[in-house]
Formats: structure tokens, C-alpha cells, sequence
């Protein structure tokens, strides 16, 4: 049985902002987009409110128009903005109360090799267990499992599941399994924290998946808090919070008696970190990156994002000692990632020839079980 974890980084569209090239201008618009968001949710806004609104509105291009280039306006119903023919802007809502409305980012397709390199990825990979990070919605990760793995010459995935989770930029995790891996007890923890203070920045659904030979592999599937935007130490604490919390839920299961569990998906983190120290030193679960059968393939770091460097290990395999007894192989596969553009560190698909066409930034990762 193998079992994998691949950021797919979005199946057909992905927020235009994440595909600059230079990041840095696409944390700004990310981090003004986050705090306008913010903003907008306040019961009152005061004279400050209304300032700090208007300059990010700016910001992000919409202070003249409800549409930018990166980021949408919408207003369904009750007025939070008024514009006149002289280019004056005024705040004219009190509060949230007195209009229904979001700032959206705008998205666009994702190059087409791309799309065909992610599902050259999964393909290759073959899990019959696999974790999709970053899958837009379970009819996203269906069509994408129907229309473009048989393009690849590879069959479509017969159990295909995802819980819409908290983020607004359809960056969610999934589960795809394999004729005779049934999904059985399914599992949401979306609103852990309660309203307006979930600590989960997407979902950690759980799934209990029946094997051919009867057996129960329950899988918690994560995408932690990125290191991408927003202040690092709130960053830090909100991946230690949602650590702590799948760790919990961890030591719920093997309460329960259960003892194949698997924790996977993109931690953003790596190990040795303090936000990731309460599942990678205070529970029993191992990284399959530890097994003396792992192996990192062509290149010798561990990393799992961009050159794969140790420092840029942010997937992760955890297993419990059950499952980790079992393990016969792992590795990290990384013909659809971008290898460098001076010295490559890996081979890569040939249709792989400038970086808009890698499957996606992360490596996917992979554990074989007897």
C-alpha cells in the first residue's frame, strides 16, 4: 500500500496574486488584502476604520473601480463606498451591519503544461492513499482526477473527498483513494476555536479508510499556517495552536485503540521547529523522512519545496508506530518540481522547460506500507 502527500499548489485556478513571479509584491497584496478583510468584519467603523479602508482599497487597486488586477469588490447588497465624478471616495457605511459584501482575490488558469505535469505527478506517484493539498473543491479534484489523468495515460481515482475548509482562496485538502480503499467515518474539525477564531486555516479532516484486507488507516490530512504572509511570530503560534490540537486529536485515536494513523500534508514548517514540536517530539508519531529506507532520490536534501534544500522541508509523512513498523520505502518525487536554473538537481519531465510549467513549488512525498 503507498501513501502520499502533494501540495498540487491549485488544480485549474489559482489566485492571479500567487503567480507573480516576485513574491515580495505578492505579499503585500496578500497582507492587504488579509487586513481589509479584517477591517471589514468590525461592527463599527470610526474615523480610523475609514481611513485605514480607504488607503487599502488604494492599495489594492480599488478605490475607483470595484474590480483590480488582483483583487475583486463585492457589494450584493447596502452601500460601503461612494465615488463621485470628481474622484472623491467616502466611506459610507457605519459598520458591518450596514452592507453584504467581501473583497475577493481574482484567479485565472493555471498554464496548461503545469496542470499536465501535476497530473504526470500523481500518476507516477500512484498512491493508493493520497492527501492533495491547496484542491479548489471536491467537483475541482473530480474533473481534474476524470479529465486529466487518463491524458497521462493513468486512471482516474475512485474515491475522491473534500471538506470545504476556512480560507476564502479555495486552498483546501482533499482525499483521493484507490478501488478496494474505501472512505468510511469522515470527520471535520473546520470550526475548532469557534466562530471568528478557528485555528485551523483550512481543515483537519479525518478519515478512516478501509483497506482491501479489512484493516482501518486513519488519516489526518493538514495545511498549517503559512510562513508567507503576516507577522512571523503570530504565524509561529497559530502552526504551534493547530500542532497541538492535531496532536490531540492523534492521542484521541490510539485512546480509542486505533493504531494505524497516519498525520500528513503541508506542516509549513520543518522539523526541529518550536510550532511543530508538540506532534514531532511530544506524541510517538515518527517522520518518514527518519526510516533508514527513505531515500531524497537524486538530490541529497530533504526538502520538499522549491531546491529541496534541508531548511525547505515543509510536507510531511508522520506515522504511528504501527504503521511505522510496516514501512518497506519512501521517498520524495520530484520530476515536477523546478530543479534550478545554474546546476539542475534532478531530472525532470520533458515537458518541464521553464518554471510557469512545474507541476508545483512542493515535492510530493511518499511511504510504501507492507
Amino acid at each position: 500500500m503507498r501513501i502520499a502527500t502533494f501540495n498540487v499548489e491549485n488544480l485549474f485556478l489559482r489566485a492571479r496574486v500567487l503567480n507573480l513571479e516576485n513574491w515580495t509584491d505578492g505579499r503585500a497584496i496578500l497582507d492587504a488584502h488579509a487586513e481589509l478583510t479584517n477591517l471589514l468584519e468590525q461592527p463599527v467603523y470610526g474615523a480610523e476604520e475609514k481611513t485605514r479602508i480607504i488607503l487599502l482599497l488604494d492599495r489594492l487597486g480599488l478605490l475607483h473601480a470595484d474590480e483590480g488586477p488582483y483583487v475583486l469588490l463585492r457589494r450584493n447588497r447596502g452601500g460601503l463606498i461612494r465615488r463621485n465624478k470628481e474622484g472623491m471616495v467616502e466611506i459610507v457605511a457605519g459598520g458591518r451591519d450596514d452592507w453584504i459584501g467581501w473583497v475577493e482575490l481574482v484567479r485565472e488558469p493555471i498554464n496548461e503544461v503545469a496542470i499536465e505535469n501535476t497530473a504526470r505527478v500523481i500518476a507516477d506517484v500512484n498512491a493508493d492513499i493520497l492527501c492533495v493539498v491547496e484542491a479548489e473543491s471536491r467537483t475541482a479534484l473530480r474533473e481534474f482526477s476524470e479529465m486529466m489523468l487518463p491524458r497521462v495515460q493513468s486512471q482516474p481515482y475512485d474515491n475522491i473527498m473534500l471538506i470545504d475548509g476556512n480560507d476564502t482562496r479555495g486552498i483546501d485538502v482533499g482525499l483521493m483513494t484507490r478501488a478496494g480503499y474505501d472512505i468510511g467515518l469522515m470527520r471535520s474539525h473546520v470550526g475548532a476555536g469557534g466562530r471568528n477564531h478557528e485555528v485551523f486555516s483550512r481543515d483537519c479532516p479525518e478519515y478512516a479508510v478501509h483497506t482491501p484486507r479489512g484493516e482501518q488507516i486513519w488519516c489526518l490530512l493538514n495545511h498549517f499556517k503559512s510562513k508567507g504572509y503576516g507577522r512571523p511570530a503570530e504565524s509561529d503560534a497559530r502552526r504551534r495552536a493547530q500542532a497541538k490540537l492535531v496532536a490531540s486529536y492523534y492521542r484521541r485515536l490510539r485512546s480509542e485503540g486505533k493504531e494505524h494513523i497516519v498525520v500528513m500534508g503541508d506542516l509549513n514548517d520543518t522539523p526541529g521547529s518550536a510550532p511543530l514540536a508538540p506532534l514531532l517530539e511530544e506524541t510517538d508519531l515518527k517522520e518518514i523522512s527518519t526510516h533508514p529506507a527513505f531515500s531524497t532520490g537524486e538530490f541529497s536534501g530533504k526538502g520538499t519545496f522549491g531546491l529541496g534544500n534541508d531548511s525547505q522541508k515543509l510536507d510531511h509523512l508522520l506515522l504511528s508506530p504501527g504503521l511505522f513498523a510496516r514501512v518497506t520505502g519512501g521517498g520524495i518525487f520530484r520530476m515536477g518540481a523546478w530543479p534550478g536554473s545554474r546546476e539542475r538537481r534532478w531530472t525532470v519531465y520533458p515537458e518541464l522547460e521553464k518554471p510557469i510549467q512545474a507541476a508545483s513549488d512542493h515535492h510530493a512525498l511518499w511511504v510504501d506500507i507492507d
